[in-house]
């Protein structure tokens, strides 16, 4: 943990809503109306993203922008994926992708998606969001949403709502 800690130190990050730790390191400076409903976003907003030991899951959520994850150090993070159609699907960031790990994970605007340390200590990424992310543009989910909504999957997905 002492190694995660630094990081959080370090990278001067700061619990995230959603679980982990973040910090803004880029916003562009250009804006436009191309957030939900025509509304001011920046073209693109990047954080770095860290799940540790003792806060090891990104709970279930979807986002209205497009988010590319980039794997940076440390141990894998498994995504969980649910499609607006409800397919579900797993993909796991990490460094060894000759045993079929991947670097960058693209998820679609209007996914919902979950993270989790697989093993380790921690687990860095780096998001790169676009349109920029703003906070009301995130929507959260709750186990009766779930068990409603995505009965087929409850089972996988209870377990990364937040209520």
């Amino acid at each position: 943990m002492k190694a995660a800690q630094t990081l959080i130190d370090s990278l001067q990050l700061e619990p995230h809503p959603e679980g982990g730790y973040f910090r803004r390191t880029y916003e562009s400076d250009i804006s436009a109306k191309i957030g939900p409903e025509g509304a001011d976003r920046k073209l693109l907003t990047c954080i770095y993203y860290l799940l540790t030991r003792d806060s090891p899951i990104g709970h279930l959520h979807k986002n209205q922008s497009a988010i590319i994850h980039l794997f940076q150090l440390g141990a894998p993070i498994k995504y969980t994926l649910v499609s607006p159609e409800g397919v579900l699907s797993q993909t796991i960031l990490g460094p060894e992708v000759d045993q079929g790990q991947q670097l960058q994970l693209v998820v679609p605007s209007g996914w919902w998606k979950a993270s989790e340390l697989v093993s380790g200590d921690f687990g860095l990424i780096s998001e790169a969001v676009s349109p920029g992310f703003e906070y009301e543009d995130m929507s959260f989910i709750s186990k009766s949403e779930v068990k409603r909504k995505a009965k087929p999957h409850y089972e996988i997905l209870g377990r990364f709502c937040q209520t």
